[in-house]
């Protein structure tokens, strides 16, 4: 436990900076500069802290995660937490799983594979798929284990300028990330058989995008899951975003919940400060964690953004969106996994409809059932389901007061295929989010839940950058910045800028007892 700041401390004047959002990335970036010097200010539309992070309450006592329901890769955040002062896995039960998931590839015969970090057990389960494909499983490990080496420099630092890709360093790194390959076609090189291909493409979904057009380089993600494992927060994803607020207020954060923020102010293209309540409040440095698309173009005056102005932002591409059911039901399942994943058995179709904004009409989905690792999350003898299925973004239109309650039908004649034959009658509460409700409710443009794709036009320095381009004083914090989406990369993503306001700013960090 962090011991408090002595009051000499406190009477010292310490450069200010407002964080626009109290999402994982805006979390992280103000535990880091209150932790550095800063005082900071933490500013929230929102009555909770997480932004999609958080966990979701029904009057009967059933509790979801909005967005992420798994946690991966720790490390990033882990050492955050030490930086801090504080220890990740005294402030969250990290919940390992194994299996990690449960893939069941729809078709004639129905095939289920449990994906599972214990390798030689993974070899077991490919062999009963495609025998001849185990031997690639070793080859990919190893040589993602040395893409991730080579790719981990590019996502910790950041990119502010295009010479910044010209370095020796990432030319030289190009032959081993083969940026002019897709994941699916990357994967070729250790996998004959497609079922075994999409297991360990289906991970760039995380980021709202096909295995078929994601850049080769994302073969990392499943890569991440199988060396490091998958894992639940007892409590959900939004026990992390709690536990984050919980340190950024021991480190003197003020979070000011229900406090839209109206505008940035600017002196010139300098950020001063927000206005939030009509009122300005004045700050050294301005950090905006806030879906892109949708808040730069109501924050940021149009005229300072050259590279990104409102109609760039506009044809930009963005990812896929999701129609999310949470469903608290009576009973348990013992018969699903913790995570399952209904590919079906056209997906590629299914891709080419979503990206041609048609709604696919036998869709792969996800399927979480978290009470069978954590029942804390539903009344005793009861469940609450998470499913997701990926839909167009509403960059395609889309009328979802009309299509709601058909593909709400559609969903759960769907979950019919992984054994939920009488699921209905036993729902006992349920919600819906559309793409029109992500835009319209939680702030998420175009309702493309996994913000700016990442194919390479958007990467690295073509992304916006940690330092907003065309302004000073303003940084960018989340899935739309650099390095990208998903939890691990966002707080990667958080270091990075906290960093660069910490070098503006001339902070020196204080000494944080733990």
């Amino acid at each position: 436990m962090n011991a408090p700041l002595s009051a000499p401390y406190l009477r010292r004047a310490m450069p200010h900076v407002a964080v626009v959002g109290a999402g994982p990335g805006g979390l992280a970036a103000a535990m880091q500069l209150a932790a550095a010097g800063a005082r900071v200010t933490l500013f929230e539309k929102d009555g909770v802290v997480g932004g999609r992070t958080r966990t979701l309450t029904s009057p009967e006592g059933y509790r979801f995660d909005l967005g992420p329901t798994f946690f991966l890769y720790p490390r990033i955040l882990r050492e955050i937490f030490a930086a801090c002062g504080a220890d990740l896995d005294e402030e969250v039960d990290l919940i390992r799983l194994d299996p990690q998931y449960r893939l069941v590839f729809e078709g004639q015969p129905q095939v289920t594979l449990e994906a599972t970090s214990d390798l030689p057990r993974m070899e077991a389960a490919i062999a009963a798929l495609a025998p001849g494909d185990v031997a690639g499983l070793r080859r990919f490990m190893n040589d993602n284990r040395r893409k991730l080496e080579v790719f981990r420099p590019f996502l910790e630092r950041p990119f502010l300028s295009h010479r910044g890709m010209m370095t020796p360093g990432v030319m030289k790194s190009l032959p081993q990330l083969r940026p002019h390959q897709q994941v699916d076609q990357d994967l070729r090189r250790y996998f004959a058989d497609p079922r075994v291909r999409l297991a360990f493409g289906f991970q760039t979904k995380y980021l709202g995008m096909s295995p078929f057009r994601c850049p080769s380089l994302f073969t990392i993600l499943s890569f991440l899951e199988y060396e490091h494992g998958v894992f639940h927060p007892r409590g959900g994803c939004g026990a992390v975003s709690d536990a984050m607020a919980r340190v950024a207020e021991r480190l003197g954060v003020e979070i000011r919940l229900d406090t839209p923020v109206e505008r940035i102010a600017f002196a010139g293209r300098r950020a001063t400060g927000v206005v939030a309540g009509g009122k300005e409040i004045a700050a050294e440095a301005v950090i905006l964690n806030a879906d892109f698309a949708h808040a730069v173009p109501k924050l940021v005056p149009d005229h300072l953004r050259k590279d990104w102005s409102d109609r760039k932002i506009e044809k930009a591409r963005y990812s896929c969106s999701t129609f999310m059911l949470y469903l608290g039901v009576e009973g348990t399942f013992p018969q699903l996994a913790h995570h399952n994943v209904l590919l079906a058995e056209e997906y590629q179709r299914n891709i080419r409809q979503i990206q041609s904004g048609e709604l696919p009409d036998a869709p792969s989905l996800y399927v979480q059932n978290p009470c069978i690792t954590d029942p804390s999350l539903a009344p005793p003898g009861h469940s609450s389901l998470y499913v997701l299925v990926p839909v167009p973004n509403l960059r395609h239109g889309g009328d979802w007061k009309a299509e709601a309650p058909r593909y709400r039908r559609l969903a759960l004649d769907r979950l019919k295929t992984l054994g939920l034959h009488d699921i209905e009658p036993r729902i006992r509460y349920e919600r819906i989010v559309s793409p029109q409700s992500w835009q319209d409710e939680f702030a998420v443009g175009y309702g493309a839940t996994f913000n700016l794709s990442h194919d390479l036009m958007q990467m690295l320095s073509f992304r916006p950058r940690n330092r907003f381009n065309d302004t000073e004083g303003l940084y960018l914090v989340g899935g739309g910045t650099h390095p990208g989406s998903g939890l691990p990369v966002i707080y990667e993503g958080a270091r990075i800028t906290a960093k660069l306001v910490q070098q503006e700013l001339a902070l020196a960090p204080r000494t944080v007892m733990a």
